[in-house]
C-alpha cells in the first residue's frame, strides 16, 4: 500500500469589491495568464493569514523581528527587576553570545526626540514566542556574569552560545509547517512543507477608481466643499487557490510524529479554508467563504489545476459555476492520462452544487467532512519518509 506523501487543496472563491492585497501605487494586484489581465492576491498576504489563523487556535504564536534586545529588556525589567541598563545589555547578550553569524546594528536616535531607539538586529528573527520568555531565563541565571558587562565598550559574551542556538532553533506549528530560512545562523533553518500559490481570478478583470470625499463636521455655516478628496482602487471576481503540503517534510520537522502532523494538516486546510486577507475590509467587508473546495491525498507529488484556468472565462451570467466544471473536466481530463494509483484520496464540497462534480472525487457534504475524510486517508496510508 502506498503511503501519503502529499495533500493538495484547491479553492474557488468569489470576493466582492475589494482590495485584499495593494501593490505599491495602492491598486489590487494583477497578473496577466492566458492573454488576459487577472486580479491576483499574493501568496504572502493570504499565507500570513492563515499562519495566524493556526496560531490563533493552537494559542502558539510566532514573531519576526529584528526587536529581540528590546523584546527580552522588558522582560528582564518588568519579570526579573533588572535595570534599564542591565536589561538592554542583557538582550544584546543573547546577539553577542551566538557567534558570527547575527550582529546588532548600530544604537539610532530618534531624530525630534533624540532619543535611543531600539536597537536592531542585523537580520530578522523567526521563532515562537516562547522562545523569547525561554532566552529571558537563560539570561536572568546569568545575572551575575551579563552584570559585569554593563557599560563596556567591547563587552564579551557571556552566555552559552549552544544553548542560545538550541532555543532559537525552537520550533512550533507554524515553523514546522512554514519552516524558517536564517542564512546567517544555518543551524536554525527548517524547510518549509507548505507550497503556497498566488491566488488569480479565473476570468479576465478591470481595476475599478473609486473617488470619494470626506466632510469636515465643524464648518462653519456657509462653509461648503470637502475636507478631503482622493481615489481608491478595488476590482472583483471569482479567484483560484491553490496550496499543497509535503507531509514527509511536515514529519521530518515533527520528529516524526505522526499524530502530530495529521493534527497540524487539518487546522492548515481548515484555515485555507476560513480566512481572507485584511487589506481593506474595513472598507468593503469581503469576508467572503470558499464556494467550493477540493482535496487530494497523493503519494507521489503536488499537482496545481491553475492550467484549467489558462483559458478566461467569459460568462454572462456569472463566473462561479462555469469555474466549477472547468475545474471538475480539468482534473478529470488529468485523471485519464495520469498514473490514477497515486491518488490516495479525492473530495470535494462547496455551497449550492447544482451538478455533479466527478472530477473532483466524493461529495463530501460539508467542509469539516471534507478534512476528516483526508485526515483518515493519511492515517490509513501512513506517511511516506523521507531519507535518513
Amino acid at each position: 500500500m502506498a503511503n501519503a506523501a502529499y495533500i493538495d487543496i484547491h479553492a474557488l472563491q468569489t470576493l466582492p469589491y475589494s482590495n485584499l492585497n495593494r501593490d505599491d501605487l495602492g491598486s489590487p494586484k494583477t497578473m496577466s495568464f492566458g492573454g488576459a489581465e487577472r486580479t491576483r492576491v499574493s501568496s504572502q498576504s493570504w499565507k500570513r493569514v492563515v499562519r495566524h489563523k493556526v496560531e490563533e487556535r493552537l494559542d502558539d504564536p510566532t514573531v519576526r523581528t529584528r526587536r529581540i534586545v528590546s523584546a527580552i529588556a522588558t522582560r528582564l525589567e518588568e519579570r526579573h527587576g533588572w535595570s534599564a541598563e542591565a536589561a538592554f545589555e542583557g538582550g544584546r547578550q543573547v546577539i553577542r553570545s551566538v557567534g558570527k553569524g547575527i550582529k546588532l546594528e548600530p544604537v539610532k536616535k530618534d531624530k525630534f526626540s533624540g532619543d535611543e531607539l531600539p536597537q536592531d538586529t542585523s537580520v530578522l528573527l523567526y521563532l515562537p514566542v516562547g522562545a523569547i520568555d525561554e532566552l529571558t531565563e537563560l539570561v536572568n541565571s546569568h545575572a551575575e556574569e551579563v552584570g559585569k558587562q554593563v557599560g563596556k565598550k567591547k563587552a564579551a559574551p557571556v552566555l552559552p552560545a549552544k544553548e542560545v542556538t538550541r532555543i532559537l532553533s525552537s520550533r512550533n506549528a507554524s515553523v514546522r509547517l512554514f519552516g524558517r530560512m536564517l542564512a546567517d545562523l544555518p543551524t536554525t533553518e527548517v524547510d518549509g512543507a507548505v507550497q503556497f500559490a498566488h491566488a488569480f481570478t479565473v476570468h479576465r478583470t478591470n481595476v475599478d477608481i473609486d473617488f470619494f470625499t470626506a466632510v469636515d463636521d465643524l464648518m462653519t455655516s456657509g462653509e461648503q466643499g470637502s475636507a478631503h478628496m482622493n481615489e481608491g482602487m478595488f476590482s472583483a471576481g471569482t479567484f483560484y487557490r491553490y496550496a499543497n503540503i509535503n507531509l514527509t517534510q511536515l514529519l521530518a520537522n515533527s520528529d516524526g510524529d505522526s499524530e502530530q502532523v495529521t493534527h497540524l494538516v487539518g487546522e492548515f486546510l481548515r484555515a485555507f479554508m476560513d480566512t481572507v486577507p485584511s487589506g481593506k475590509q474595513t472598507a468593503t467587508a469581503a469576508v467572503t467563504v470558499p464556494e467550493l473546495v477540493h482535496v487530494a491525498v497523493r503519494s507521489d507529488r503536488p499537482v496545481s489545476y491553475a492550467g484549467a484556468f489558462e483559458e478566461p472565462i467569459i460568462a454572462e451570467h456569472g463566473n462561479m459555476e462555469t469555474a466549477r466544471l472547468r475545474l471538475s473536466n480539468y482534473a478529470d481530463e488529468l485523471a485519464g492520462v495520469w498514473w490514477q494509483d497515486t491518488v490516495l484520496h479525492s473530495g470535494h464540497s462547496g455551497i449550492a452544487l447544482s451538478k455533479s462534480l466527478p472530477g473532483l472525487g466524493v461529495d463530501q457534504g460539508s467542509y469539516p467532512n471534507l478534512v476528516k475524510a483526508a485526515l483518515d486517508t493519511i492515517t490509513e496510508h501512513g506517511i511516506r519518509e523521507g531519507r535518513r
